[in-house]
């Protein structure tokens, strides 16, 4: 069979508990969807409009419009930077930035528990890499430390996306003062919900000004899809002119834009529903569940299960009670800790995080 090296690999796959399949919702209640505020439900992005659901070719072509630039200008000052540069994903927003900008000579330091998106770029890239320890400062400076000559750059997320912990941002920003090294932080999983504006981490504790890059993903709480890099006119400039995910693509559509501008005039807005989420995240907190928590204080709640086999089990029984939670299996995660990973959101009722905690119990 022509065919056979793939089914090897699948079957082990599948030995190993590890197999991935697409799996329908019909109509359960969502513990699992990244759409933190809801914006993605109801229309409330996108009314009844009459918008181009087409963008006819890359924006150095015939993709660029006046709305898209406009909408980086806007994307730009409600951030404090210069310039913005949409991408149409968070991961092609990682690729192009960390595949484009670091050099041979350069080194990259990125925290081990960096998104796949993050990790995929470094490969691209001409630069030594080099992980530290999941938020250890202490690993991050000794490895600064090995290194001389060529551009360095410190890579982390703001909320990282499997364990819903924060980045230690300042303490990073400060060993990057220390080292002349350059600092890049995915935001995807704060905005809309870290800050008083949903503005993300790194504007909320004020070292936003001594990142190099910022990415902005809009296909979680924003509810819509694409995604910014935000920093310098000459960051934008150059990623422009060297970022091969944004050169060879075809450019988002008017539609698309649209949903992101959207999003950005109800962030500010929803104070009352990031308090509500708030207080889901302290009641989950504070349960007593038989299983270990990790500790977060965001939307993105984890109960370590380890085992492929285990945790898929009780997700299924999860599953079967009509809540969708999933199970987040090795290799996605370090072996031994494989886990549910539990969203909460401002439009889960009372009764259904009383359902979820009960099952759990």
């Amino acid at each position: 069979m022509k065919e056979r090296f793939l089914e090897l690999k699948l079957n082990e796959r599948k030995a190993q508990m590890a197999y991935r399949q697409l799996k329908q919702v019909n109509g359960m209640v969502d513990f699992c969807s990244n759409d933190y505020l809801g914006l993605s439900r109801g229309g409330q992005l996108l009314p009844d409009l009459h918008l181009a659901h087409g963008s006819t070719g890359s924006r150095l072509l015939s993709g660029n419009s006046l709305a898209a630039e406009e909408l980086e200008t806007e994307i730009a000052r409600f951030h404090e930077a210069e310039a913005a540069l949409i991408f149409n994903s968070g991961y092609d927003a990682n690729l192009g930035l960390l595949s484009a900008v670091p050099q041979k000579g350069d080194h990259i330091f990125y925290d081990q528990l960096s998104h796949a998106s993050i990790r995929d770029g470094i490969r691209l890239s001409f630069a030594q890499s080099f992980s530290f320890r999941h938020n250890d400062l202490q690993d991050l400076e000794k490895k600064l430390q090995l290194v001389g000559g060529g551009e360095k750059f410190i890579v982390t997320e703001a909320v990282f996306s499997m364990d819903g912990d924060f980045s230690p941002l300042a303490e990073i920003s400060d060993l990057c003062d220390r080292y002349n090294a350059h600092l890049i932080v995915d935001e995807a999983h704060s905005i809309g919900v870290i800050g008083d504006r949903g503005e993300g981490l790194a504007q909320s504790i004020n070292v936003h000004q001594k990142c190099f890059a910022r990415i902005y993903t809009y296909g979680k709480a924003a509810g819509a899809h694409g995604a910014a890099v935000v920093g310098s006119q000459q960051l934008h400039d150059y990623l422009v002119n060297f970022s091969r995910p944004f050169i060879f693509t075809t450019a988002l559509p008017p539609i698309a834009l649209y949903a992101i501008r959207q999003a950005y005039t109800q962030f500010p807005v929803m104070v009352e529903p990031r308090s509500h989420l708030r207080q889901m995240i302290s009641v989950f907190q504070a349960a007593e569940l038989g299983y270990e928590k990790l500790a977060s204080k965001t939307p993105i709640q984890g109960i370590v299960v380890p085992g492929n086999a285990e945790v898929k089990a009780l997700a299924a029984k999860l599953q079967a009670s009509n809540l969708d939670v999933r199970p987040i299996l090795y290799p996605s995660v370090p072996r031994g800790s494989e886990r549910l990973r539990i969203v909460l959101h401002t439009f889960n009722q009372p009764g259904e995080m009383e359902q979820l905690l009960y099952c759990l119990r």
